[in-house]
Order: C-alpha cells, then structure tokens, then sequence
C-alpha cells in the first residue's frame, strides 16, 4: 500500500498523537557504535549524523544537545509522493509561532516540536483536520 495522496483526505485523516517523552537531535560522525535499536530517526550530512533519541537516553550516553524536541505522529498513511500536506500543517504551527521539524518516514509524518509546544501544536494540528 503506497498511501494517500489526496490533501482533504490526509488533513481530514491526518490524527495527530502527541507521543510520550522528550526527544532530541544529536550530532554524531559515526553510527557505527550506536545501537540503532535506541534511535528514532538518522540523517547522514556531510558534516556527520544526526540522530534524534530519547533525551534521557541521551543524556545516560553523555550527548550533546541544544533543542528539546515533543513528537507528534500523524497516523494518517501518506504517500511519499502526496502534495501540500507539509505546507499546510507547517503554515498552520508558524500562524501560532511553533517551529516544526518533520520527518517524512514510509507510513506517517513525524513532526518535532519544541516540549514547551507540544500541546499547543496537538490543539493547532487537530483543528486543521477539522476545515
């Protein structure tokens, strides 16, 4: 199953669950020692790793970090390949001065936002599915 690419139905869908915890975006020139098992997302750049984890792992591991990240998880499965649904939950969160990180991974739409948003963001993100 490739995922919806319709915009009304992924913003009428999209179901934003705030997921428990605290996460953030750690910088790393290998991944090689990290058990990946621990990680929930990694990009490699040309400067090295990020990685985002759980920021009491993080902290047990002696990371460092600048950015305490809530994750919210929209449940609705988009398609790689939908249209606007970033733009229109971005748009959305920059109206109420919450800045977003996203993770477009396989089956949902992964959004970071500063813990002191999150359920602000929760609330923005629920009533852009309800237009």
């Amino acid at each position: 199953m490739s995922g919806e690419t319709n915009i009304e139905s992924l913003l009428k869908n999209m179901t934003p669950k705030l997921n428990e915890g605290e996460y953030v975006f750690c910088t790393v020139p290998s991944v090689a020692e990290i058990n990946m098992a621990d990680v929930i997302g990694a990009f490699k750049e040309d400067e090295g790793w990020t990685i985002i984890l759980n920021k009491e792992l993080a902290d047990k591991q002696g990371y460092k970090y600048s950015y305490v990240a809530a994750w919210i998880t929209l449940t609705v499965h988009s398609s790689l390949e939908a249209v606007g649904l970033t733009a229109a939950f971005s748009s959305a969160l920059a109206k109420h001065f919450i800045s977003c990180n996203v993770v477009a991974a396989y089956y949902h739409d992964h959004i970071f936002v500063a813990q002191k948003d999150a359920e602000k963001a929760l609330n923005v993100l629920k009533e852009l599915s309800q237009v």
